[in-house]
């Protein structure tokens, strides 16, 4: 009895030191955070001293578009089941017509062919709404996408929009929820392979490092940089998780927000100008030497 407690004593003591706070990263950022008009949420990890930091790290955000992440590793487990094909044509139909925001996939004529792969590019490049609603169903739907969720240890990502028994969550987040410290996870886990498979895995970062919307965290990082991200953004909310290789650095940071007095869709809506000030933070924390950009963010 005794040997099992030393035992249990010592598993938790290299867990509790496996991962140390970056003490000095954590106070910048906090206090980057201070006075921002809403409540948000930010995990950091460097990959490379296995250093972290967590503000509201565990608390649960709408994803907004983040949600997409959740779908794609749904479509990929069809793809890699042999259930569907990434270059099989899909026939688009007037029921997958999604009329809000500026979707090009709503633009298709019924009876019209497209690839599957080009319909997943449209939902993580460009976030096309229908065309990640149309993933969505095809991977199985919300429930199917939440039991592979569940499988990979997440506790609180899941798909809420038209998922049966979800409704209440719906109501409260929207399409999809997480948290800092899971999103970061979950895009560690893509990194790693560790998600479905490790082509699986490969062919998610590869999808997921062409962003259309470039103009906030991917904005602070320099062009010859390798960056796989995702953003989302609704009214009240503004989310980015990104996972940053440079040749000095490899981070992965996200950051949410919730409750957000800006509700605006300008450049320099608070929440976004925020996001460009951390990822800026991050990349010059992480290489000191890197010259600072004389470009002034745009008003």
């Amino acid at each position: 009895m005794r040997f099992k407690m030393m035992l249990a004593f010592l598993c938790c003591a290299i867990c509790a030191t496996a991962q140390k706070t970056d003490r000095t990263l954590q106070q910048q950022v906090e206090d980057l955070l201070k006075g921002f008009n809403g409540y948000v949420g930010v995990y950091v990890h460097d990959l490379k001293k296995n250093k972290t930091i967590a503000i509201n790290a565990d608390t649960v955000f709408p994803t907004a578009s983040i949600v997409k992440i959740s779908i794609l590793t749904g479509v990929m487990d069809k793809i890699q089941k042999g259930l569907l094909d990434y270059h099989q044509r899909l026939t688009y139909t007037d029921s997958l017509y999604y009329s809000e925001g500026d979707d090009i996939m709503s633009l298709a004529k019924p009876g019209s062919t497209i690839e599957l792969s080009k319909v997943m590019m449209l939902m993580l490049t460009i976030s096309d709404n229908c065309a990640s609603l149309w993933c969505q169903g095809l991977a199985g739907g919300g429930t199917r996408i939440n039991q592979i969720l569940d499988s990979l240890d997440f506790k609180v990502t899941r798909v809420n929009s038209r998922t049966p028994g979800r409704e209440a969550n719906r109501s409260m987040y929207g399409w999809g929820q997480t948290s800092p410290r899971e999103i970061a996870a979950f895009m560690e886990k893509i990194v790693k392979g560790e998600v479905l498979s490790k082509q699986s895995s490969e062919k998610m970062l590869r999808l997921l490092s062409r962003q259309y919307w470039d103009e906030e965290a991917i904005s602070q990082i320099p062009p010859g940089t390798f960056v796989a991200d995702k953003n989302g953004a609704l009214d009240e909310n503004r989310n980015e998780v990104a996972y940053v290789n440079g040749k000095d650095c490899s981070y992965i940071f996200s950051i949410f927000t919730k409750n957000n007095k800006d509700t605006s869709w300008q450049y320099n809506n608070e929440a976004w100008v925020l996001t460009r000030k951390l990822s800026a933070l991050l990349w010059h924390y992480y290489n000191p030497k890197a010259e600072v950009s004389d470009e002034p963010i745009r008003k």
